[in-house]
């Protein structure tokens, strides 16, 4: 798999993402200015929460912003056996049940699931906590995760 290929369909998914939000802040901006939300008691607070729904999207808006930034200057470096796994690998996990999973660790808030064919290919941060258990392992070693009180073990199957 081509980490280039992977990092622009993240920077594609990205863009369509903020194209989305940008139109939800401004139908939310609009509905909170509309002459029909103005408030005609203190018990109407339609336009107070249109007025909320804007700023929440406005800034999911800047944090894909801020993603785009970071995925755009990301520049994945093939794996090196000596380093372990670090920001740009793509692995290959195993988990209890014999599932493979793919994953590809990339700069923040690109966390999205990504299929290509018949591969699907997990994208996720460095500070997520898989993230975060993978860096510095290398192939065949072990990754032990808790989530939501349950552990779970990965073995590293292969790294590129």
């Amino acid at each position: 798999m081509d980490k280039s290929l992977l990092q622009q369909l993240v920077l594609e998914r990205l863009a369509d993402d903020l194209r989305q939000v940008e139109q939800a802040v401004s139908a939310a901006h609009e509905a909170a200015t509309h002459e029909e939300n103005i408030a005609e008691n203190k018990y109407d607070t339609l336009g107070l929460e249109a007025a909320y729904l804007a700023t929440g999207q406005a800034r999911r808006a800047e944090a894909i912003r801020q993603a785009l930034v970071h995925w755009r200057i990301f520049c994945p470096q093939p794996y090196s056996a000596g380093r372990g796994i670090q920001l740009g690998a793509l692995i290959c996990l195993l988990d209890a049940d014999e599932r493979q999973q793919q994953i590809f660790l990339g700069p923040e808030g690109g966390n999205m699931k990504l299929v290509i064919g018949t591969e699907s290919i997990q994208v996720i941060s460095s500070q997520a906590p898989l993230g975060q258990a993978l860096l510095g392992k290398a192939e065949g070693d072990e990754v032990t995760l808790e989530v939501a009180q349950v552990r779970q073990q990965l073995e590293v199957l292969w790294v590129r």
